[in-house]
């Protein structure tokens, strides 16, 4: 991943982030406050030897002290001076319990013994700490005391620095406790947003087609809620971001191919409600207000939604004409006031893929290639059924929808694996559904303005009020 990938997550879970720190950082307050306050006490013992006072004696007792002082310092937890003051205090305890809240340190090269003492009891903890250094200096003396009546000991302990009674505690240290819960959150949080996205098998922008295919893609049409009220916004609102989108669209589908001269497409998706259908109607519009001579031919045999988008009677149409029953010229409608044509799909066959790949239908394109500028086929999803794949073939070219959020990646691919078993490439894809926030938002400068919408377009009802068809006749 490159740096502008871990951008894109962190901004993609900023929310799960921020709420894994939190509950980190509550749990850590709630450890706190549940644990019980200790107090640390520290006394302080100097270690000094007796001497004459020549500069000799004086370099060898200073020797002599600091290597004394480990000493001294490892007897602190040990019976022989606990026990007083276990006595002394009336403490109830072991000797190895006590040893385990007494620390007995020496900084390096000095002759003082700090000895610290945790307890629960802050003024506790200072009487102990206290009486420990009264019991090592009473112990180093009778140790370190040869036998003799005038014997003097050589080492004198001195309390330095008396104990006092803590009023802060040492534990819990509730700053650096929120602190490492933040930590340990956020690393979390952040953990988990990467391993998401690496596992992640929906396509979400641009990027995540380019990993699948290398075939161009021609636009992206943001989600619009309001989409089902008008699914054909390149006619209700011409003007519009989205219909803009569709027009960028169209653009750019006339360099694709360039040595076909045929301008027939097959407009299909890897699964259903992708928006292919009202994405085909719209850039049929389109391109026919440009000046194109433009048919719409619903090839979608199974659902067929393109009659009810366009406002067209459709117990007629293609199918008819594939059994006989019908002419090209009396089936296919015009629409609007520009050069645009729809041919309905007429009644529902029981065997759609066949009547789309036999050789009456290859006539039909070849006639209609003839007819017109550009052809657009709606035809179904690619994975469901085989009828897109065959139509495919002998159409020459294919567009294949993606829906952002929707469609997998093992999806697409093998939408453009079934196009490719028939000797069929992809020519363009659209991507639709694109987010209008957030990390994957789409906006201004990817494929033209960059606005517009899609909608789950297989299951939208045709808007009302919009201006119909011709009812007239044309030969095709």
């Amino acid at each position: 991943m490159e740096l502008r990938d871990y951008i894109r997550i962190l901004r993609k879970s900023w929310v799960l982030i921020v709420l894994l720190t939190l509950v980190a950082v509550g749990a850590a307050s709630t450890y706190s406050i549940l644990q019980t306050p200790t107090f640390s006490a520290t006394a302080k013992v100097f270690v000094s030897t007796q001497s004459t006072g020549t500069t000799s004696e004086l370099a060898q007792g200073n020797s002599f002290t600091v290597q004394r002082v480990k000493t001294y310092s490892d007897l602190v937890a040990t019976p022989i001076v606990l026990l007083p003051v276990i006595g002394s205090l009336d403490l109830g305890i072991t000797p190895d319990a006590l040893a385990t809240k007494v620390t007995a340190s020496a900084p390096l090269d000095t002759s003082i013994i700090d000895i610290t003492v945790t307890d629960t009891d802050p003024v506790r903890a200072a009487e102990t700490a206290n009486a420990i250094s009264a019991s090592l200096t009473s112990v180093v003396a009778e140790i370190e005391t040869p036998v003799g009546a005038d014997a003097v000991s050589p080492v004198k302990l001195t309390r330095a620095q008396q104990a006092t009674v803590p009023s802060i505690p040492v534990s819990p240290n509730v700053p650096l406790n929120i602190a490492l819960g933040a930590l340990v959150g956020l690393a979390l949080g952040v953990g988990i947003a990467v391993l998401r996205e690496t596992l992640e098998t929906r396509i979400r922008n641009q990027r995540d087609v380019e990993q699948v295919t290398d075939s161009p893609i021609l636009g992206g049409i943001v989600f619009d809620p309001k989409a089902q009220e008008r699914p054909l916004i390149v006619h209700v609102d011409p003007r519009s971001p989205r219909a803009e989108s569709f027009r960028t669209l169209r653009t750019n589908l006339q360099f694709l191919d360039v040595g076909r001269t045929e301008r027939a497409f097959v407009v299909t998706s890897s699964i259903e409600a992708e928006g292919k259908s009202t994405t085909g109607a719209n850039l049929a519009i389109a391109l026919a207000d440009s000046g194109s001579r433009v048919l719409l031919v619903d090839a979608d045999l199974r659902r067929p939604k393109i009659a009810d988008y366009m406002g067209i009677e459709g117990a007629v149409g293609l199918t008819d004409v594939l059994i006989g029953k019908a002419e090209l010229k009396d089936v296919i409608q015009p629409w609007g006031r520009a050069q645009l044509f729809v041919l309905p799909a007429g009644h529902i066959p029981p065997n759609p893929s066949e009547l789309l790949g036999s050789a009456r239908m290859t006539h039909i394109i070849g006639e209609l290639n003839r007819a017109f500028d550009v052809v657009l086929f709606d035809s179904p999803p690619l994975l469901p059924v085989t009828d897109a794949a065959v139509l495919a073939k002998n159409v020459g070219g294919a567009l294949i929808i993606v829906a952002a959020g929707r469609t997998h990646k093992n999806q697409l691919k093998g939408a453009i694996a079934a196009l490719t078993n028939v000797g069929t490439s992809v020519s363009g894809l659209v991507l639709t559904m694109l987010p209008t926030k957030g990390p994957d938002a789409y906006g201004y400068g990817n494929y033209g303005y960059g606005y517009g919408s899609d909608l789950d377009a297989e299951t939208a009802a045709a808007p009302k009020g919009k201006a119909g068809p011709r009812r007239t006749r044309v030969q095709a």
